[in-house]
């Protein structure tokens, strides 16, 4: 899994932040996401996967990565 954040879409809600807090951070200032993790461990991936469907700016994108080669 990787995950993107768009800064310019994140409206600082939050939630993103109260449901994967390894992966997510607010800014002091304006409560914009950080991007803690781009590359979550797989016990992380279902806390990601249920903040971007929270998400109410569609902020964050999911891709799913397939590590079997």
């Amino acid at each position: 899994m990787k995950v993107t954040i768009d800064e310019d879409k994140c409206c600082g809600a939050g939630q993103c932040v109260l449901i994967a807090p390894e992966v997510f951070d607010q800014r002091d200032d304006d409560g914009i996401v950080i991007l803690l993790e781009a590359e979550p461990a797989a016990d992380q991936h279902a806390a990601v996967r249920e903040s971007a469907a929270v998400c109410p700016g569609l902020a964050i994108e999911v891709i799913e990565v397939n590590k079997e080669a």
